[in-house]
């Protein structure tokens, strides 16, 4: 059987970021060492993605096509969907194969599989949550499958959808057979972040109000082995010449002391590397930041949310101020870049809550105003995402309608504070600027 893998378009063009698309490669190694002639088209790599997915579909003649969907829309605050183009994938393998059963997966879908099912009618099946196990199961049984973990096939005119696999032991994880997609057509087209990433470990078993990382890998934490992490670091660096890397855990540092075992066994080898991560504010300290930055980190990138402890509340982040203000103490210090992400107008904002994170934002900066390591703070309106407690705080606060969409693109963003995220995109840009041409105090 031959298997093609298309990872579809998950950026609105060729200036953004990408990434490379380590599930599929897992997924596609693991089905050729089975037996299956397997290949792999990233569509974000292209200048004309369409026209390479006919090409690659023409000359390799897939009999089942994967179709992984990353992102569901661009975000940081973008009104365009990726679902669109998706579907046009979708739609243009069945026209070019019609004969090819089309299988779908990847986080975006499993956000929203029924809602995908039914506006993509050319999808014959569907995966939820993790398919190294499932995939294999249902490709040996494609006619009539049995009940497989997180399978979604067709029921009526909605979707049946198995429980979602959330379980594997990360002791037997199969590292990316980067052969069968070739690293370095990755190699310096990020700005932002490394385009390849590391998994080291999945799950996540904080409860952010808006976060869907417990939906997608549940909450049990399943970490890899730190040696085979450092492995297979090291054989890319090797192998393909790569230096930098993103280690893609909802949170890297946690729990306490596995990125540490893992910083020290790449400086044990004395692997000249550069790497980053989402770090939590209250497990970073002097002592680990040292580390972490002997170890390579480029830059520590906090995801804190919340701008005063009343967000923080609502969003359940489970942080204090103080928390994220030592955290920035102790990276200002280092000569590590250091990157904040924030949500703005978040429920409950008020006029105090507004001046409580004007000042948050100022205390962040004069921390970093001496070495000037602030690389950037992202300000964003809160996406809002099926079955998290944003959803049901949205719905009853009338915010969004009970049939109210949200495949697309949809922000909690209420008035009367929703132009607060220019007021503080305008500090943001007056610090950055005054920071770096020292001409006097921002005004």
């Amino acid at each position: 059987m031959r298997v093609l893998f298309i990872q579809t378009l998950s950026v609105e063009g060729a200036s953004q970021e990408r990434v490379y698309p380590i599930g599929i490669v897992i997924l596609a190694g693991s089905l050729q060492d089975r037996g299956y002639t397997v290949d792999i088209l990233d569509m974000n790599t292209g200048t004309d993605p369409f026209g390479a997915v006919k090409s690659k579909l023409l000359s390799f003649k897939p009999d089942v096509v994967g179709l992984s969907l990353r992102n569901i829309d661009p975000l940081g605050n973008k009104t365009s969907s990726l679902v669109p183009p998706f579907l046009v994938t979708a739609r243009l393998v069945a026209a070019v194969m019609p004969e090819s059963w089309i299988i779908a997966g990847g986080a975006a879908f499993s956000l929203f599989p029924e809602r995908l099912m039914r506006e993509v009618p050319e999808l014959h099946y569907g995966i939820v949550g993790e398919a190294e196990d499932s995939l294999p199961l249902l490709l040996a049984s494609l006619e009539n499958p049995p009940s497989i973990r997180g399978l979604c096939r067709r029921n009526g005119a909605g979707a049946k959808i198995d429980a979602p696999s959330q379980g594997l032991d990360m002791g037997d994880y199969v590292r990316p057979n980067r052969n069968l997609l070739d690293p370095s057509l990755y190699s310096g087209i990020n700005a932002y972040v490394p385009a390849i990433g590391i998994e080291t470990k999945r799950g996540c078993p904080f409860h952010c109000a808006y976060c869907v990382y417990p939906v997608l890998q549940g909450r049990r934490l399943r970490c890899r082995p730190l040696r085979d992490v450092v492995d297979e670091m090291e054989s890319l660096n090797k192998e393909y010449g790569i230096e930098r890397f993103h280690f893609t855990d909802p949170i890297i540092n946690y729990p306490a002391n596995h990125l540490e075992e893992i910083c020290a066994e790449i400086i044990r080898r004395k692997l000249k590397l550069k790497w980053d991560g989402f770090m939590r504010e209250d497990n970073f300290d002097e002592k680990n930041a040292a580390l972490f930055e002997k170890a390579g980190c480029e830059c520590f990138s906090f995801s804190p949310d919340g701008l005063c402890q009343e967000a923080l509340d609502v969003l359940d982040k489970r942080l204090a101020e103080g928390d994220i203000l030592r955290a920035s103490e102790i990276a200002a210090k280092t000569d590590v870049l250091t990157v904040y992400h924030f949500m703005v107008n978040v429920p409950g904002e008020t006029e105090k809550t507004c001046d409580k994170g004007l000042r948050f934002l100022e205390r962040i900066y004069d921390q970093h105003g001496n070495k000037k390591n602030l690389g950037t703070v992202v300000l964003n309106n809160i996406r809002i995402l099926p079955g998290t407690r944003m959803e049901a705080l949205a719905r009853g606060g009338g915010v969004i309608r009970p049939d109210t969409d949200l495949l697309y693109p949809t922000y909690y963003n209420p008035q009367p504070f929703d132009a607060f995220r220019y007021r503080l995109e305008a500090l943001h840009l007056s610090r950055n600027v005054f920071m770096w041409q020292e001409v006097g105090a921002a005004v």
